[in-house]
């Protein structure tokens, strides 16, 4: 079959998970992305909320499992030959969609071709084929030394999906820690990690400051994990506000490269949120703020799909007035910002 080489590699993703405005709770998942020909290959398929078969949360065995199978070691999972690339964040059931592809091998190298979205055993390639992706034919040594890297490590690296809760509020950090771990990420509440041992400090991925937090305790805590040698992401936390909260620790957990995101700026002034986003797709904009009594209200200012490039999108009076804050989600990334005055 003749087909166009291109490049292939892997890269840590994340669907974001998070605390929405109406009160529903999104999943969060870390899995490893296809990168072909230096671009995530979710971003060229359509704006799909989906995560690969190589999830960090899949035991290994499993996660084994899915790897060999793409190397074309065991029988394809589906009709067809046909393999998932792509299946629902939430479950594993075909009957939500999911995108499949054919994988053979030509010679020594391997060829991903007929892209589909696919909701049952047989798929109809004229209706629901992604007609204009692939066929891409991956160099074999290459191909198989990313896989190979997977395997060898049984899983993918750096997802540490763990928070370290520090503030004076406790009964907005028990708050806090409940919904983070709803979505699927574990939390611990504390006042210090003084003489904790370094392979406790290890299973954590950020650290949340509340807003009473001193600076020496910052300081303190930031010592006791440098002097463990574990890097972790630190949260100032904007304000006493659930979901606000869970998006900012969303954002400090993703591990994708930055060149590699598909929501890359926010800005938040003047009555306007500056976006910019790297591929077409969805956006939803939240406005969060506190009245004079901090009570907290929030407002769905946007929701639509925007193209490549830069957006800007006027925001309603009332809903960023005093001390308010705007967050832009996609379904693989979040970014927090206060309104600028």
């Amino acid at each position: 079959m003749s087909a166009a080489f291109a490049t292939f590699g892997l890269a840590p993703a994340m669907r974001a998970g998070g605390v929405l405005a109406n009160g529903d709770f999104q999943i969060h998942r870390d899995f490893v992305d296809f990168i072909v020909d230096g671009r995530p290959l979710l971003f060229q398929l359509s704006d799909l909320d989906a995560v690969s078969p190589l999830a960090s949360d899949v035991p290994p065995a499993i996660f084994t499992a899915q790897v060999r199978s793409l190397l074309g070691e065991t029988d394809a999972p589906l009709p067809g030959g046909r393999y998932v690339i792509y299946g629902c964040p939430e479950c594993e059931d075909l009957a939500c969609g999911a995108v499949t592809a054919v994988i053979e091998r030509d010679g020594d190298d391997f060829i991903w071709r007929d892209f589909a979205w696919q909701t049952e055993e047989a798929v109809d390639l004229q209706m629901n084929g992604y007609h204009g992706i692939g066929p891409f034919r991956f160099h074999g040594a290459d191909y198989r030394a990313a896989l190979d890297a997977l395997l060898q490590g049984a899983g993918p690296e750096g997802a540490r999906r763990r928070v370290l809760l520090i503030g004076a509020r406790v009964a907005v950090l028990a708050k806090l820690a409940a919904a983070l771990r709803t979505i699927g990420i574990g939390a611990d509440i504390t006042h210090g990690v003084v003489d904790v041992p370094a392979d406790e400090l290890r299973g954590y991925g950020a650290v949340a400051f509340g807003r009473a937090v001193s600076q020496e305790e910052r300081a303190a805590v930031r010592h006791s994990f440098a002097h463990a040698g574990v890097d972790v992401a630190y949260v100032d936390g904007l304000a006493p506000i659930i979901p606000l909260l869970v998006a900012q620790i969303e954002h400090a957990l993703d591990r994708s490269p930055v060149d590699q995101r598909r929501l890359t700026r926010l800005v938040a002034a003047d009555g306007e949120a500056g976006v910019e986003v790297t591929s077409p797709c969805r956006v939803r904009l939240t406005a969060y703020r506190l009245d004079r009594l901090y009570r907290t209200h929030a407002h769905e200012v946007f929701d639509g799909v925007l193209e490549a490039g830069r957006h800007r999108i006027a925001l309603d009076a009332k809903a960023v007035r005093g001390e308010s804050f705007v967050v832009a989600r996609t379904s693989g990334s979040v970014l927090v910002e206060a309104m600028a005055r």
